[in-house]
């Protein structure tokens, strides 16, 4: 292991921690979504630095492609929920969700 993988781990370390405060801290819906998909890219980008350095790049490519691929499902998903949840509550606060209790 050299000083590359380090540095990228370090950037992993970053970019996943301030997505966690994100989910964390927000209240918006949209900016909790965006700090989801933020915390999704750092482990992406940490499974291929980790490929990279073990020798198994292609490996660790094809999995993260694969794992992009379900994302995108979940992202469709998940903003159809989210324009529905708007549509519903005229909001996007995460504290206004309690009318759509059953």
């Amino acid at each position: 292991m050299n000083s590359f993988w380090f540095l990228n781990m370090g950037v992993v370390a970053l970019v996943v921690f301030l997505s966690i405060y994100g989910l964390l801290t927000m209240k918006n819906l949209i900016k909790l979504f965006i700090a989801v998909e933020v915390l999704s890219k750092g482990l992406t980008l940490a499974w291929i630095v980790t490929g990279y350095a073990k020798n198994h790049l292609m490996t660790a490519q094809s999995v993260a492609i694969t794992f992009i691929v379900v994302e995108v499902c979940v992202v469709a998903t998940a903003l159809a929920l989210i324009v529905n949840i708007y549509r519903h509550t005229k909001s996007l606060d995460i504290g206004k969700l309690t009318k759509l209790r059953g």
